[in-house]
């Protein structure tokens, strides 16, 4: 199996890298579960400085509105209420809510730890046919700054590794505030770093523009920021209108 290891400064630097990695060194081979095929890699990537502009990928599918909702999800649980009402089996934020208090208080305790991890796999996603594809986060203080590493199983390389990536970097921040730390490396490790058949195309064009250099990537603070926050209300609104169905 393809092993690949890429870094960068900044995400988005970082995550270009990582696509470009698997363009031109996978594996190819049929997904069952799926019923297609994909291009697969093991491949970890490393942020020297998750919170460093520009921030945002213009190879990230989605909009302001749909990284602050997922941002939110991830950190706050505010659509966790469907796994109460069983729509839902799980979030990643129900995993983690109980763990992350701990995680602080262990860190606390010894700044040299090597236990404050998060699991995320549970016993359930041995009898589910959606198991988790995080599986776990790890922490780390050295150099009086907060290092996160975290393992996913399965990571869709186009649709779903920034916007992961965006959200943890941001429990980072927010554990390391917790601590009145800075911001160490955040280092994202996928055992199955994929493009399914489907989205060979646009794969293709995003390497295109990678390679073709040129302005990647939008800042962030002063830019997204404000249209994230613009979309607070609307993703309030949504978040009620679900709870009354």
């Amino acid at each position: 199996m393809t092993e690949l290891f890429v870094k960068g400064e900044t995400l988005p630097e970082a995550y270009h890298n990582a696509l470009v990695a698997l363009h031109e060194n996978h594996d190819e081979l049929p997904c069952p579960d799926y019923n297609t095929r994909q291009k697969e890699a093991s491949l970890t990537f490393v942020v020297d400085k998750p919170l460093a502009e520009p921030m945002i990928s213009k190879m990230f599918i989605g909009d302001p509105r749909s990284l602050e909702q997922y941002r939110q999800e991830m950190l706050d649980g505010i659509l966790d209420f469907e796994v109460e009402k069983g729509k839902w089996d799980y979030t990643y934020h129900q995993r983690m809510e109980k763990q992350i208090p701990w995680v602080i208080e262990e860190l606390k305790r010894s700044k040299e730890s090597r236990r404050a991890v998060v699991l995320i796999r549970t016993d359930y996603d041995m009898t589910t046919d959606a198991p988790a594809c995080l599986q776990h986060i790890q922490y780390f203080i050295r150099n009086d700054a907060l290092h996160c590493k975290l393992l996913f199983r399965s990571n869709d390389s186009t649709k779903a590794t920034f916007m992961n990536a965006f959200a943890l970097i941001f429990l980072q921040k927010r554990i390391a505030d917790a601590l009145g730390l800075t911001m160490g490396t955040y280092t994202h490790r996928a055992n199955s770093f994929h493009v399914y058949e489907r989205d060979y195309e646009m794969f293709d064009g995003y390497v295109r523009r990678i390679k073709a250099g040129g302005d990647l990537a939008y800042d962030y603070d002063g830019d997204w920021d404000e249209m994230m926050e613009d979309a607070k209300p609307e993703i309030a609104k949504m978040v009620e209108e679900l709870k009354t169905r």
